[in-house]
């Protein structure tokens, strides 16, 4: 991962946190909290938030950081743990963002339609 990359995986982790930290928005602990729920709600299909594509970018994520097979090997120093501090922090922030959607469908009391699709 490049500093340009690594930078701005950081600065998308930042604005994730700045949201938890406004008035009224869902705090970074319920967020943390409501994967499970929202994971499942998902499956399930009845969140339409998240795609199931996007589920599964981050079970690829996920599973690129556990592998021991790397575009970068971890035994490069320095650079091989960088890239995969760079999933890892695009994986938290992805789950963290869609979390707090999450959170804010449920308080809305769970509305079916989703902003973009078509209603008949």
């Amino acid at each position: 991962m490049n500093g340009k990359r690594g930078a701005a995986a950081a600065g998308q982790a930042w604005q994730i946190y700045s949201e938890t930290l406004q008035d009224g928005a869902p705090r970074f602990g319920e967020r943390v909290r409501a994967v499970p729920r929202m994971l499942k709600s998902v499956l399930r299909g009845d969140y339409k938030g998240m795609s199931i594509g996007s589920l599964g970018m981050l079970a690829l994520g996920l599973v690129y950081i556990i592998s021991p097979i790397d575009a970068i090997p971890e035994f490069l120093p320095f650079v091989g743990v960088m890239d995969d501090t760079g999933v890892a922090l695009w994986l938290a922030t992805m789950l963290i963002r869609a979390a707090g959607d999450y959170v804010a469908w449920e308080r809305g009391g769970r509305p079916n339609v989703v902003v973009g699709d078509i209603i008949d």
